[in-house]
């Protein structure tokens, strides 16, 4: 089975942006304002990368509301089939308090975790570290998710911490049929997906 990794953060850290420059996809939407991203996306690394899953999920923001609970649920089943964590941050903000929220909560895993410093491109990286290092995790990347900076180098860190026994190639997934669900609001597509597929894979 490929390994998998799990892209973890507050909202607008550029999580979507970096998976969709490890799958070499536009899968993940991407904008300017939190909250776009609620459920778990997949997709495979491209490019002549080492072979593993990559999983996009919401941002943790510790609201006590409905909808950021079932968010966060996500994330939480994000991280349980995750090998690697990598865990954004925004250079730009620098440390924030949404930071070392997300950081306690991942860190009680007990995963590998890779700290992403992103955003690099609109700052000196020198001047982003410190702060970023009081979070306490070993390993840490500075990044550009938009200009892909960094990326390679931090895709050669995340896969030394693979188990040790990782497939060469992508397995070939079997022809199927794809299914779309429409409908207009609450009448229940979102149920019908997490019950035909047996999991809590759509927030409902």
């Amino acid at each position: 089975m490929l390994p998998a990794v799990a892209l973890i953060g507050r909202p607008n850290v550029g999580k979507s942006t970096l998976f969709n420059r490890l799958t070499g996809t536009r899968d993940a939407l991407v904008a300017d304002f939190p909250g776009l991203t609620r459920d778990r996306l997949y997709g495979f690394a491209h490019g002549g990368l080492p072979p593993f899953i990559v999983i996009d999920t919401g941002g943790l923001t510790g609201d006590s509301d409905d909808m950021s609970r079932l968010m966060d649920r996500q994330v939480d089943l994000a991280v349980a089939e995750a090998d690697v964590v990598l865990l954004l941050v925004d250079g730009v903000d620098g440390l924030t308090a949404g930071d070392e929220y997300v950081a306690n909560r991942i860190r009680k895993t007990g995963k590998q975790i890779v700290l992403v410093v992103n955003k690099a491109e609109r700052r000196d990286a020198d001047d982003l570290l410190p702060d970023f290092y009081s979070l306490g995790f070993e390993e840490l990347a500075v990044i550009s998710a938009s200009r892909g900076d960094g990326v390679s180098t931090l895709v050669e860190q995340l896969t030394r911490l693979f188990p040790e026994s990782v497939p060469e190639e992508r397995p070939t997934a079997p022809e199927g049929m794809k299914i779309a669900v429409v409908g207009r609001p609450n009448v229940g597509k979102s149920t019908l997906v997490n019950r035909l597929v047996g999991e809590e894979r759509v927030l409902a």
